[in-house]
């Protein structure tokens, strides 16, 4: 009998309509990464745009640009080496959540504290070498982490992983574009409703046009010809005043000298905060890789986060300061019938855009309310894909990962309040100083009036300008010197309770998932052992960590500037009540596995039988 040749077609089309679609999600996302680095940091710490624009926008889209081609030609080889020409490459852009995390946690609070002491310039240079070094270590720990993630991915149930990722999905790529879309509630809604049924609902445009472009266009008309009657209703707000700022920047060329590697030491005190970061990538390429492979794109674990770790450090030396990784949405261009090319455009696109600096005039033009709607779907997409993919008893601890993330979406908010707040701490610090000095003034010249009236109402205005700041910087924290914002009562208690719950939410999300899992699966000692991992976890503040940033902490050497709020929530009590969890469950394990009471369940047969006392067929 002859042989049959696994390959049903050599002939790999790479690129498709459905690229179209997909270069729209992936190319606009990580656009907005980009303006969201550079406005937050303008906005919230007063760092100079111009810097920004010149110096770290650059090198972080070249990350992109290397990543999303090594993911090009990854599945070219999966296509050619499988025969399969369906295959939909991997998609990678930068961290939204490390974003954040490192504009309120490591740059912001860098350039705050370099001010004090050093001309404003200098300090935009000394928080770039920072960020570099940041970056940097990020992408070796990354490396290190690529060697067993292949192992990671056979251990850890599918639910688990996927429903990691679901919780990103609905509750982070879903709901935060929603509120863009609000802002012009007929441009984002009539985008949307074009979205859904092109792309969830499959129903052709006219003429074959694409649903994201087509979305675009009605979009974009709408947008333009209400702006024009100036009835939008809500102004249009430019994040980038002047984008011809951005144009042919040179600055970033500077990190070629090596100079960065000056700020080495000064930036292992952040590490702390960097590391929680990076591993909740890592865990992230993980989730994407099964992700892939439930509909059908067999990538290697190793290899794709190898990838993500190589675009990260090419990123720092370029300049760079925010980390690549491989986006969740991969069975949403996969449905939108995206194959490879939309990696390799949105690499060219991004690529160019960062290093000739035309990417201000393009996202001035689109309007978010537009374009938006695709990360909506691709949220749903997600989600959708995570449940189908998984067993259908498993359902429950999908749905029980996405709680961490509830948490993770009000901090977003919470912390950008909290940011707000410091901004204008340092702006009522300066008022005070000044007050104080025209009431010394004043009084030295009341008094040789022999009158106290004007010198008493600027005391009193002092004093009460004076509490405002104690307010907001109980709001706040201070950046600078890593004091926690608390705000007394209930809702200080609250806010406390988010931010431990939502420190290393995809893990805590992933270790949930799992154990519950385990348990439906009557794995009892099993989902010890995965509580036995959070209590580990948890005591190192990998999760759960007490304090801004999710940091790491020594659970034996606290430090000083703990939340009182955080007194029944340390990382020692959040280890106890894990490990009590796990040593309940493995006695209860080891009595069910005596007594035969628990028999391991393989199917959702066998679990519905299992449930109502009937046999399964």
């Amino acid at each position: 009998m002859p042989s049959v040749s696994p390959v049903s077609n050599p002939r790999y089309r790479w690129a498709a309509p459905g690229d179209v679609n997909a270069f729209f999600g992936l190319m606009l996302d990580n656009i907005a990464d980009v303006l969201l680095t550079v406005s937050l940091l303008a906005v919230v710490f007063e760092f100079p745009t111009t810097f920004a624009l010149q110096h770290m926008v650059p090198g972080t889209a070249v990350g992109v640009f290397v990543g999303d081609l090594l993911f090009f030609w990854m599945a070219l080889a999966l296509a050619r080496r499988t025969g399969r020409n369906s295959i939909t490459a991997m998609p990678l852009g930068l961290d939204t959540p490390s974003t954040i995390g490192m504009v309120f946690f490591v740059l912001g609070p860098a350039f705050v504290e370099a001010k004090q002491t050093m001309p404003v310039e200098q300090a935009a240079v000394y928080t770039w070498h920072i960020g570099i070094c940041a970056i940097f270590i990020s992408g070796l720990f990354k490396f290190a982490c690529s060697f067993g993630s292949n192992w990671v991915r056979r251990c850890v149930p599918r639910a688990g992983l996927l429903g990691s990722l679901a919780a990103v999905a609905l509750v982070l790529i879903s709901f935060l574009p929603l509120l863009e879309i609000l802002h012009f509630p007929i441009v984002g809604l009539a985008s949307l409703a074009v979205i859904l049924t092109t792309l969830v609902a499959r129903v052709r445009l006219p003429g074959r046009v694409p649903g994201a472009l087509g979305a675009l266009l009605v979009g974009a008309i709408l947008f333009y010809t209400m702006q024009s009657f100036d009835l939008l209703g809500f102004e249009a707000h430019a994040s980038i005043e002047n984008p011809a700022q951005a144009l042919l920047p040179t600055g970033w060329l500077q990190v070629f000298r090596f100079e960065w590697l000056g700020a080495l030491d000064d930036s292992l005190k952040y590490l702390p905060l960097v590391i929680p970061f990076a591993l909740a990538t890592v865990v992230g390429g993980i989730d994407c890789t099964e992700s892939a492979a439930a509909v059908g794109d067999e990538f290697d674990t190793n290899r794709v986060v190898a990838v993500e770790a190589f675009a990260t450090l090419i990123a720092a030396l370029c300049g760079g300061v925010i980390q690549t990784t491989p986006y969740i949405g991969h069975p949403a261009y996969k449905a939108m019938g995206g194959r490879a090319a939309y990696t390799l455009a949105t690499a060219l696109f991004v690529g160019t855009a960062g290093v000739f600096g035309y990417f201000g005039y393009l996202y001035l033009l689109i309007p978010k309310a537009t374009v938006f709607p695709i990360l909506i779907f691709i949220g749903l997409e997600i989600t959708a894909q995570s449940f189908h993919a998984t067993a259908k008893r498993h359902y429950a601890a999908v749905a029980l990962a996405c709680v961490p993330a509830l948490a993770a979406l009000a901090m977003i908010f919470l912390d950008n309040v909290q940011g707000q707040y410091a901004g204008q701490v340092a702006v009522l610090n300066q008022r005070i100083a000044a007050v104080k000095a025209e009431v010394d003034s004043q009084a030295t010249s009341v008094a040789e009036a022999g009158g106290d009236s004007s010198a008493s109402e600027l005391a009193r205005l002092t004093g009460e300008l004076e509490q405002q700041g104690q307010l907001l910087e109980s709001m706040a924290g201070n950046p600078a010197t890593g004091t926690v914002g608390e705000p007394l009562g209930p809702l200080g208690k609250d806010m406390q309770t988010l931010r431990m719950l939502a420190g290393g939410f995809i893990v805590t999300s992933l270790l949930w998932a799992s154990a519950l899992a385990a348990i439906i699966d009557r794995r009892l000692k099993l989902a010890g052992g995965y509580f036995l991992l959070a209590a580990v976890c948890s005591l190192f503040g990998i999760i759960h960590s007490p304090l801004p940033g999710s940091p790491l902490v020594n659970p034996f050497a606290l430090p000083e500037n703990l939340p009182n709020n955080a007194a029944g929530q340390t990382p020692l009590y959040m280890a106890a009540a894990y490990l009590t969890i796990a040593v309940l469950l493995a006695a209860w394990g080891w009595w069910g596995g005596r007594t035969g009471q628990l028999v391991p369940i393989t199917s959702d047969g066998e679990f519905h039988s299992a449930d109502t006392g009937e046999e399964s067929p």
